[in-house]
């Protein structure tokens, strides 16, 4: 992984030695996790349009709240856990829960009921919850501002990446595996997906590192290095954890940042809806005398998307490191975001086939936003490494908070692939984001202009002492 990330060259030796070896285990076994979680978060939809549905039975809304229920799951443990992971060890805490959602993830083939699987996406869901911002903070634990965003981005690429086997991996099950062992297509690929995070889970025990201040000299890092990390993190003014007390708590509430970071947050994440819509704009093309598109081809045809996503995240990634700036790649990314859902509310769905097409693809085009938000978040809350935690938390709980029952409102599977408010509202929220990263950035500059300041009149406080 870290032979791909060239911003280390300018630095001394040994710490560009430690960075290699620090990307090289961490990044390396994120964005495998994340690949695999990303492989169950979207083998669902996948499953549902190549059998699950009909097999099943399942009518209506009922993917909608199959999606719910793992998302009530995932809101439920995410604050808990990164509070946790304050205090215990992120490389024994990780590693197993994702044993635990692997082991559901395969459970799922012995749905024989919509209630059986609303109950199990629940618990896969509370399971995965302690993941993402769980590395995240981590991540932000170890890197310094011109550093974070790429690597941030780099882990977060494989939410594009994820999608994207799994695409594949279904028509490979569907076509493959479909009444293998009497078992049909869909089926098998849950129990691939939680074969695949298995191993990756073990790798976790072995080569995820903790924060700086607890990690143990070891083959992979010597006691020099560890000691490195901590100098670097006191630079930058990213401090270790400490005790929790009752001042402690209110100060998560009592300054701006969570209140312009989670709504920034949230809003990007529900920025991207009309995403879901081709796939299902790729069906509605087939009739029951007349097959347009295999099933197959539902399932591999959207992989555009997240090329997409996955080449916008890293430019958006190398752009902000490299003008020490998060809010511009926001404002470019939202903007053009708004106009694609524009487009498409006003497009017809049949009449123009190959520009329909394009703009799907471009709806991931901001999809690679989070990376850049939560490494903000870890920079602008690094004084405090207990508020940093409890934010980056709080930052993905509501946007899965919202994103629990929003889809539902604006993009409902019986106006798929239409849904014409959908889009516009999506155009909205985008809008939205964009003017709370301008917030955000505004605030910042205040902040930093008062530090000014004060350091300014502490100087002059200084001299009239020396003289």
């Amino acid at each position: 992984m870290s032979c791909g990330i060239r911003d280390t060259w300018d630095k001394p030796p040994e710490e560009r030695q430690f960075l290699n070896r620090l990307d090289s285990c961490l990044l390396t076994y994120a964005a495998l996790s994340y690949f695999s979680k990303y492989l169950d978060q979207q083998n669902i939809t996948n499953a549902y349009v190549s059998g699950m549905q009909e097999d099943l039975n399942l009518v209506g809304n009922d993917l909608n709240y199959i999606t719910t229920a793992w998302t009530c799951g995932y809101v439920i443990g995410q604050i808990p856990s990164n509070l946790l992971i304050t205090r215990i060890r992120p490389s024994l805490w990780i590693p197993t829960m994702e044993l635990l959602w692997s082991v559901l993830t395969m459970l799922l083939c012995t749905s024989k009921s919509f209630s059986h699987l609303v109950v199990l996406r629940f618990f896969v869901g509370l399971a995965e919850s302690t993941f993402y911002p769980a590395i995240q903070y981590v991540i932000g634990s170890w890197y310094k501002g011109d550093e974070l965003g790429k690597r941030a981005c780099i882990f977060h690429t494989a939410s594009a990446i994820g999608p994207m086997f799994s695409g594949f991996l279904q028509t490979a099950a569907y076509n493959g595996l479909n009444g293998v062992h009497g078992l049909a297509g869909w089926k098998w690929l849950f129990i691939v997906d939680g074969v695949i995070t298995i191993p990756i889970a073990l790798l976790g025990y072995l080569i995820m590192p903790d924060l700086p201040h607890n990690t143990k000299p070891s083959f992979l890092y010597t006691p020099a290095q560890l000691d490195l990390a901590k100098q670097r993190m006191a630079q930058v003014n990213r401090r270790p954890p400490s005790k929790f007390t009752k001042e402690k708590v209110k100060g998560f509430f009592t300054t701006w940042h969570i209140y312009t970071l989670v709504p920034l947050y949230v809003l990007f994440n529900n920025g991207s809806g009309p995403t879901t819509s081709m796939i299902f704009w790729l069906k509605s093309f087939n009739t029951k005398t007349k097959t347009v598109y295999t099933v197959g081809q539902i399932n591999v045809y959207p992989l555009g998307e997240n090329v997409v996503q996955v080449v916008s995240t890293l430019s958006w990634a190398w752009w902000s490191d490299a003008i020490g700036l998060r809010w511009p790649p926001m404002i470019v990314a939202g903007t053009w975001s708004m106009i694609v859902c524009i487009l498409l509310a006003v497009t017809p769905l049949y009449t123009h086939i190959a520009r329909r097409w394009a703009l799907y693809y471009m709806t991931t085009i901001q999809g690679g936003l989070s990376g850049l938000i939560l490494a903000w978040a870890n920079e602008l809350t690094g004084e405090d490494s207990e508020k940093r935690s409890f934010i980056v938390a709080s930052c993905n709980m509501w946007a899965y908070v919202m994103q629990a029952w929003l889809p539902i409102v604006i993009f409902p599977q019986v106006e798929q692939p239409r849904v014409l408010k959908g889009n516009i509202a999506t155009a909205c929220i985008n809008f939205a984001m964009m003017s709370f990263a301008l917030l955000t950035y505004l605030l910042q500059r205040r902040d930093q202009h008062r530090r000014d300041i004060n350091e300014g009149s502490s100087h002059e406080s200084t001299d009239r002492v020396l003289e």
